[in-house]
């Protein structure tokens, strides 16, 4: 195949065949590309924000990147119209929020690409929801950006297409990130750190179809300034939004979960790997249908999995494959946790190891909430109790088969009510016999 001139200056403004530019060589190669400051935009001139907005306006007119200098530029309130690719050179062309009101916006705009560019917050007070603010947005780009020191949340979406990759979110006071009603979004390989409440946020405002993929990114250090009980504190939050993704992201040292869907249906929680967690690491809750926590690592967490609130609707799940070990219990607390897994209804647990759990390796049920659950070729390490199941009045059926369980240090099996253990070890099966709604066979003790 031979290729010609105009292929190559075409991806070459798509960014293919550039890996081994700078952003500033490659908007400098990019055809007809408009420099800011033959616009009149100035570093170190005082507001820039008229002469910003100009510029950014007469590109999307043209149709042609702006290409935005390193330097500093006090700015705010600057609107972003379709068709805007605005370029920067990564961690020198700043963005610095002046007050006022906000930085940047979208509104109703599409294809917007910004790549390269530094949003400074300041902490400066803000009238909107967050540095960077876009509503009903259509193929949204946000890539190699740093986006810092914000009052509320760095990034807001509202019915928002699109995807963000490649960016540090950091120092908000809110959320790094909060999508609401998403159109089809992907997060991606992004570095969220240092927030006061969380830091990936999916929520809808009704329960309904997401899709959003939250996928290979790095989230550390998130606070829950504002307390509560479980709003706050999350590396992911997922809220109402169902059929959403969160995979492969590496997440520690968070004040609640590192993933909490809550009412989030169809849910897909894989390949995460979580520590130093205060609370349940991996989190499906509150009338949801569906949840899949797979082939994830949790180390040093007050809980490692649950799948829970039956109560509330909460059912139908798979656990499977993770490993989740070095547990902890939370001292002066009423919900003291130390559970490696815990499920309710529907759900099926199977091929985990559980190492160092201070209470229950698995539980099976709370109370009269449990209904067909089945805790099969697990290995339960090191735990007070290996597996313990509901026996409560009401109570459904549970099939304890094929586990092996080691160095228990109470019970390798037994049946509890609320949380309190009222068995024999179950492991014996003329202990077991007096519980019909239990289905007890084939485990190795040791």
């Amino acid at each position: 195949m031979v290729f010609s001139r105009r292929f190559f200056l075409t991806v070459a403004g798509a960014g293919v065949l550039t890996s081994g530019l700078s952003l500033q060589t490659r908007a400098q190669t990019l055809p007809s590309a408009l420099n800011a400051r033959d616009l009149g935009v100035e570093t170190g001139g005082g507001d820039q924000t008229a002469a910003l907005q100009r510029a950014i306006d007469q590109a999307a007119a043209k149709q042609l990147p702006l290409f935005l200098p390193g330097g500093d530029y006090a700015v705010s309130n600057i609107t972003l119209p379709s068709g805007l690719q605005l370029i920067g050179v990564p961690g020198q062309s700043v963005l610095s929020y002046d007050g006022g009101g906000g930085l940047l916006s979208a509104n109703g705009s599409r294809n917007i690409s910004l790549r390269g560019l530094v949003l400074k917050g300041n902490m400066l007070d803000l009238s909107r929801s967050a540095l960077f603010v876009a509503q009903d947005a259509a193929r949204l780009s946000l890539q190699d950006c740093r986006i810092y020191d914000s009052s509320a949340n760095c990034i807001s979406l509202r019915s928002v297409s699109g995807r963000i990759d490649n960016c540090e979110l950091a120092q908000a006071r809110k959320a790094a990130l909060f999508s609401i009603d998403a159109n089809g979004l992907i997060i991606t390989a992004n570095h969220v750190h240092d927030c006061d409440n969380n830091g990936i946020l999916v929520w809808r405002s009704q329960k309904s179809e997401d899709g959003t993929i939250v996928s290979q990114n790095r989230i550390e250090n998130i606070a829950t300034v504002d307390g509560g009980s479980g709003q706050n504190g999350n590396g992911i939050n997922i809220f109402r939004a169902h059929n959403v993704m969160a995979s492969q992201n590496r997440i520690s040292d968070c004040a609640f979960s590192a993933v909490r869907s809550n009412a989030g249906s169809a849910c897909q929680i894989i390949g995460n790997s979580c520590s130093r967690i205060k609370e349940v690491a991996l989190y499906a809750e509150f009338g949801f249908e569906g949840a899949v926590i797979a082939q994830n690592i949790v180390e040093d967490a007050a809980a490692g999995v649950s799948i829970t609130n039956f109560n509330n609707g909460g059912r139908l799940g798979v656990c499977a494959n993770n490993i989740i070990r070095n547990l902890f219990v939370r001292e002066g607390e009423e919900d003291l946790r130390g559970i490696g897994i815990g499920v309710e209804a529907d759900t099926l647990v199977s091929g985990n190891l559980v190492e160092n759990a201070p209470r229950i390796g698995i539980a099976l049920g709370w109370g009269k909430y449990m209904r067909d659950v089945s805790a099969t070729n697990n290995i339960v390490r090191k735990s007070r109790i290996g597996i313990a199941a509901s026996i409560s009045q009401g109570a459904g059926k549970a099939l304890i088969a094929n586990n092996l369980i080691s160095g228990s240090k109470t019970h390798a099996i037994a049946g509890f009510d609320y949380g309190k253990t009222l068995s024999q070890d179950l492991i014996d099966s003329a202990n077991a016999a007096a519980f019909d709604n239990l289905r007890i066979s084939g485990n190795v003790v040791s």
